[in-house]
C-alpha cells in the first residue's frame, strides 16, 4: 500500500476513535485482486462489529474518490459495520477514474463481488448497493443488469441521464469566459465521447446503454428492471448555491434525472422508489465546507433502519 495510504487510513482511524472511545472499532482490510497492482482491481472490507452478519453492502466511491477519502467523508461504513453488515468499497480497473458505468467498470465490479462472496462465504446473504455521484450511478446500473437483485438500492445525487449531463457540459463550456470552462466538464466531455464512440447526436443508443436512467428513452427499457426493487436517491438541490458558487442552474444539476426517474418508477408501479430531497444538510469534511453534493447529506442512522426493513 503507497505510503500517504497508509498514513490517511491512520488519520481516518484515530478520527473515529477520538470520537467513539466506547464504539468497537471494525476490522477494516485491504484485498488486491493482483498483488502487483496497488491502485486498482482491489476492495476494502469494514467487518462486522459481530457475527454473523445479517448482509453485505456494496459502497461505490464518488468519481476521484479512494476508499480512505470514502471514510473520511462519511461514517457509514462504521455505522454499518455496528448493525452487523459487511460493507465492500471497490476500486475498479481505472483505479479511482473509473466511470463506474462503462461496461469493463460493471465487469470489474462482478468480480470483486464474486471473490467477496467466495472468500467470506457468503452465498445467499442478502446484498445491498449503494454510492455517492457516479459511484451511486454505478450501483444503479450494476443494480439493473444483476441476475439476482439486492434487496435494497440507494443513490446519493447520482448523475443518472448521461445524454442530459453531456449536453449540460458543453452548454457550461459554451457560456463560460474564455479559459474558465470548467475542466471537469471539459474531460468528461473527452471520456464520455470515448466510452460511447461519439455524441448523444450521433450514438444515442450508446448513451441509453450507458446511462442507469435516461429521459427521452420512451421505452424505459432501464428502469423496467428495477420495478420491483426498493430504491432510494438522495439529493439537495440548493439552486441558490449552485448559481452563486458554480454559475450552475437547475437545468445542470442531477435533480433533474433523479425525480424524473422515481416519478416513473412510480407510474410504473414500483411505489418503493422514493426520492429523499434534504436542505443545508451538505458539508464536506475535514473543514465542514458547504457543499450539496456531499456524502453528508445522508442520514445514515435512518438509510440504514431502512435497508435492513427490506
Amino acid at each position: 500500500m503507497p505510503k500517504h495510504t497508509t498514513l490517511l487510513f491512520i488519520c481516518i482511524i484515530t478520527t473515529i476513535h477520538s470520537f467513539a472511545q466506547t464504539i468497537d472499532l471494525p476490522k477494516i482490510e485491504k484485498v488486491f485482486l493482483d498483488k502487483r497492482d496497488t491502485s486498482s482491481n482491489c476492495y476494502t472490507l469494514i467487518y462486522p462489529n459481530n457475527q454473523p452478519c445479517v448482509g453485505y453492502l456494496l459502497l461505490m466511491p464518488g468519481f476521484g474518490e479512494s476508499a480512505e477519502k470514502v471514510m473520511q467523508q462519511t461514517d457509514l461504513p462504521i455505522k454499518l459495520a455496528q448493525n452487523n453488515i459487511l460493507t465492500i468499497i471497490p476500486t475498479f480497473q481505472d483505479g479511482v477514474l473509473s466511470l463506474g458505468v462503462d461496461s469493463l467498470s460493471q465487469l470489474a465490479l462482478a468480480t470483486i463481488i464474486k471473490d467477496v462472496v467466495t472468500k467470506n462465504k457468503l452465498e445467499g446473504q442478502k446484498y445491498f448497493v449503494g454510492g455517492f455521484s457516479i459511484g451511486g450511478s454505478c450501483a444503479i446500473q450494476y443494480a439493473e443488469n444483476a441476475n439476482t437483485k439486492p434487496s435494497a438500492i440507494f443513490a446519493i445525487d447520482p448523475p443518472l441521464d448521461f445524454e442530459r449531463f453531456y449536453n449540460s457540459a458543453k452548454r457550461d463550456i459554451r457560456l463560460s469566459k474564455e479559459k474558465e470552462a470548467s475542466q471537469e466538464n471539459i474531460y468528461m466531455i473527452a471520456r464520455l465521447e470515448k466510452e460511447t464512440g461519439g455524441t448523444p447526436s450521433t450514438h444515442l443508443n450508446r448513451y441509453y446503454q450507458l446511462s442507469p436512467y435516461s429521459f427521452s428513452d420512451t421505452t424505459q427499457s432501464a428502469i423496467k428492471k428495477l420495478i420491483n426493487t426498493p430504491i432510494r436517491i438522495y439529493t439537495e438541490p440548493d439552486v441558490s448555491w449552485w448559481l452563486k458558487e458554480r454559475s450552475a442552474d437547475l437545468t445542470s444539476m442531477n435533480v433533474t434525472a433523479c425525480s424524473a426517474m422515481i416519478n416513473e418508477l412510480n407510474r410504473l408501479g414500483n411505489q418503493k422508489a422514493e426520492l429523499i430531497i434534504t436542505h443545508n444538510k451538505g458539508y464536506r469534511k475535514p473543514d465542514q465546507k458547504r457543499h450539496p453534493h456531499s456524502w453528508s447529506i445522508v442520514d445514515n442512522d435512518e438509510l440504514i433502519n431502512w435497508l435492513l426493513k427490506q
